[in-house]
């Protein structure tokens, strides 16, 4: 089935299905949200508990990060195939199975001993939730039609920006009161339950539209693609500074200037916040535009590197409170351009494909930041540096962006 055709049997069942299916397409999207919420907040909980369980496990700096880099290694290595395993069981049974074990793996986290046992957990974590983007985006792909499939990717990728405000204004108050171990063990159940809710309620697409099989996997065109390549790197780089930031926000404050948990966990939350109001913002305004992607994706990346130089220099809590919103608004922006851009570089045939592929070869930089950046700190002890660091990777990216070439989606309609 053509991507038109696939357009026209969903929009048809939407003329059909009236109120009946409006109301149980947007009871799919939030829990393929809700699903996308708990993934972020099961992998980000670890930068605010990394200090005192680096703490009883005897760890160093510079290998807190080794934690983070373990669940990316994992998560990658799903990415690459979660779109294709989404083709193949549907998006109901993928996310399903990315889930449950997800919460099972948080759940079993909480046990941990040893600095080796924590790298296993971590690593199944990755795994498990590897699957978790590419079955929401095909379930929202399934349930809405063109016209209103904006709007669902831009609410559903608040979840991201969400779980960074949700575990830094949750985590560190709860640790206040419960252990570290309880804190896992209680998003370990709830994300289970959410895997348990998923399977029961969610289903592939709406009865009578049948959705086509995805484009042969040809890896030669896709990485033969040059607009394609400098995505990925330009979205290397700002995976980097974003998730580095996350992972990192909170022990750079706490060591380099001394602020408690609590203050730090409200200043990331501040960041999220900034992120969830800019990027339906940025969406509507892409499209209100005409949808063009390249200069706001280009500025969004500039601006970045200027908050995080910014809020490298800064140094009271005051200071931090006010500058959080703004580096939020610039930190996260950019993806839902990012991710509209790399399907219609692919075209829609391959845009699930590249899509993976991409998201794979970006969630690296998420893998190696971590690390970088316990390096840098723990050789300076340069708060600004790790800043430096953390610029470096939105700056490349800015860079990779100057020479992909923006072109307009073909095989759909023009919008009336």
């Amino acid at each position: 089935m053509s991507a038109w055709q696939q357009q026209a049997a969903v929009s048809a069942v939407a003329a059909g299905g009236g109120e009946h299916l409006d109301r149980r397409r947007w009871v799919i999207l939030f829990l393929a949200w809700a699903s996308f919420l708990i993934s972020f907040v099961d992998r980000l909980a670890w930068g605010n508990v990394s200090i005192p369980v680096g703490g009883a496990l005897g760890m160093p700096v510079a290998a807190l990060g080794e934690f983070v880099t373990a669940f990316y290694a994992g998560y990658v290595a799903a990415n690459a195939f979660g779109g294709f395993g989404s083709d193949w069981l549907g998006p109901r049974v993928m996310l399903t199975f990315a889930i449950i074990p997800l919460g099972i793996c948080t759940f079993l986290f909480s046990f941990t001993t040893s600095v080796a046992m924590g790298l296993v957990l971590q690593a199944l974590m990755g795994l498990a939730a590897g699957a978790d983007y590419s079955a929401c985006v095909k379930l929202i792909a399934s349930w809405f039609e063109k016209r209103s499939r904006g709007f669902a990717m831009g609410l559903l990728l608040t979840a991201s920006s969400l779980g960074v405000v949700v575990t830094n204004a949750l985590v560190p108050t709860a640790l206040q009161f419960l252990s570290w171990s309880a804190v896992y063990q209680i998003l370990g159940a709830v994300t289970v339950a959410i895997g348990i809710a998923c399977y029961v309620v969610l289903r592939d697409a709406p009865s009578g539209a049948e959705m086509g099989a995805s484009a042969p996997l040809d890896l030669k065109l896709l990485f033969g693609n040059r607009d394609l390549i400098f995505l990925a790197i330009a979205g290397f780089g700002a995976f980097w500074g974003t998730w580095g930031f996350a992972f990192w926000a909170n022990a750079l404050m706490i060591r380099g200037h001394g602020l408690s948990p609590v203050s730090t966990g409200f200043i990331v939350a501040l960041v999220g916040a900034g992120a969830i109001i800019g990027k339906p913002v940025i969406g509507f305004l892409s499209d209100w535009f005409g949808g063009v992607r390249k200069l706001p994706i280009i500025i969004c990346l500039s601006s970045f590197v200027a908050m995080l130089l910014l809020f490298g220099v800064l140094s009271s809590e005051l200071e931090f409170r006010i500058a959080a919103p703004f580096l939020g608004v610039a930190a996260f922006i950019y993806s839902p351009l990012m991710g509209a851009m790399v399907a219609e570089v692919a075209g829609v045939e391959r845009a699930g494909a590249a899509t993976g592929v991409t998201a794979a070869l970006w969630q690296l930089g998420s893998v190696t930041v971590p690390v970088v950046v316990g390096l840098v700190f723990q050789e300076t002890s340069s708060f600004y540096m790790a800043f430096v660091t953390l610029a470096a990777g939105p700056f490349i990216g800015a860079l990779c962006m100057l020479f992909v070439q923006e072109r307009r989606e073909t095989g759909w309609p023009a919008r009336p």
